[in-house]
């Protein structure tokens, strides 16, 4: 069995991996699309939003409706593949705690 100090080390070691890889998804670029890219939106790894682009031929004054859909798939799309990211990365250190 692992001693106390043996264990705390261990513990430390992945909270530094675990931190490091907060900061690389904090730093990554996430691109959520609607259908059609008709709406983009990019996000960083903490989900602030960076950019959304519209193409022309969306925006309508006639069809707001479409528009907001349209936005609102962008933004969840990219807040999935965030959402993703973090869990495959932080997973990984799920078997490694020595507890």
């Amino acid at each position: 069995m692992m001693n106390m100090q043996n264990m705390m080390r261990q513990a430390q070691k992945l909270q530094k991996q675990m931190e490091k890889n907060q900061k690389e998804i904090a730093a990554t670029d996430f691109t959520g699309r609607s259908a059609q890219d008709l709406v983009t939106v990019v996000f960083s790894g903490d989900k602030k939003v960076k950019t959304i682009t519209f193409t022309p031929e969306v925006v309508t004054a006639d069809d707001i409706d479409t528009l907001q859909d349209l936005t609102l798939q962008a933004i969840n799309d990219a807040l999935a593949q965030i959402d993703s990211a973090t869990e495959k990365s932080m997973g990984a250190f799920a078997g490694k705690l020595p507890f």
